[in-house]
């Protein structure tokens, strides 16, 4: 963040992913949506971007990059950004992202702590999409599921954000690769906050949980639960496939906000899909996972 005369700040972010459907247009939107996200998780307005592409020149068609560019583009348009320009590299495997820069009031900045015991935690995207991308890949997932999957990754999540600061969110973060379980670690790691999370609230995309019993869990899910062990408490109740769940690493996920209960209403009244999933009471950092 970098901090101007006028009340304003400059944040920058950098976001690049490898495709997770075939087609080059729609990886390209989906990836765009992702890199703006970061900037929307601060409460900020994004404003240009370069694009950063990595693919093999020798076994690349043009034309993939072409539309993995126009896809991106028809992104930044839908939300008002201006692509600067870009850079390209080598690279056996595509990749595709943004660096984009946006401004923010300083004052109203939202950043991953600043939670209070007694508010509510909303999510406002389902999960799932690890798991969703994975059965793709293993020739699993019904176009049903997958076009569902693919109309939330390329949901802004612009609203969200606005509507984050004009009700006094104490702190968001956006859900992406480190899982649900992960990024509301972030939020309470150092702190003297627990969050309380409800799994039977979290909004989940259809066709996920029968994926899991399948065995379509990303390397990502496993490797994050390691990561939260001794710092999250899952009831008894639940099974190991719930942890997974809530540790699927997500592309283009929601914001995970954390907000006065009194302001629920008026935050809903704006937004077109939110889940409460959860409070926030004093603690010593940790997560606490409900049945």
């Amino acid at each position: 963040m970098f901090l101007l005369k006028n009340g304003e700040a400059i944040v920058e972010t950098v976001d690049i992913i490898t495709p997770l459907v075939d087609d080059p247009f729609t990886f390209g939107a989906i990836s765009a949506t992702n890199s703006l996200s970061d900037v929307y998780a601060m409460g900020g307005k994004p404003l240009t971007a370069l694009a950063l592409l990595g693919f093999s020149s020798c076994d690349f068609d043009i034309k993939v990059v072409k539309e993995i560019l126009r896809g991106a583009v028809s992104t930044l348009n839908n939300a008002g950004v201006t692509l600067m320009g870009g850079h390209c590299f080598e690279d056996p495997e595509p990749k595709f992202g943004l660096s984009v820069m946006g401004t923010v009031d300083r004052n109203k900045i939202l950043l991953q702590k600043g939670s209070k015991p007694g508010e509510i935690i909303i999510l406002t995207k389902p999960i799932g999409i690890g798991i969703l991308t994975t059965a793709l890949k293993g020739g699993k997932l019904s176009e049903e599921y997958l076009n569902n999957a693919v109309a939330w990754m390329l949901k802004l999540n612009d609203t969200a954000s606005r509507a984050a600061v004009d009700c006094g969110a104490t702190s968001a973060t956006d859900v992406t690769g480190f899982g649900l379980l992960g990024h509301a670690y972030n939020m309470v790691r150092e702190t003297s906050n627990d969050f309380v999370i409800e799994h039977h609230m979290i909004p989940v995309l259809p066709g996920t949980r029968e994926l899991i019993d399948m065995g379509m869990v990303p390397q990502g899910a496993y490797n994050n639960l390691k990561f939260l062990e001794g710092k999250v408490e899952f009831s008894p109740k639940l099974r190991d496939e719930d942890g997974l769940l809530l540790a699927d690493p997500e592309t283009s996920g929601g914001l995970l906000i954390t907000l006065p209960e009194n302001r629920l209403t008026t935050f809903q009244s704006v937004v077109d899909f939110c889940r409460i999933v959860g409070k926030v009471k004093e603690g010593k950092g940790k997560i606490l996972v409900n049945a």
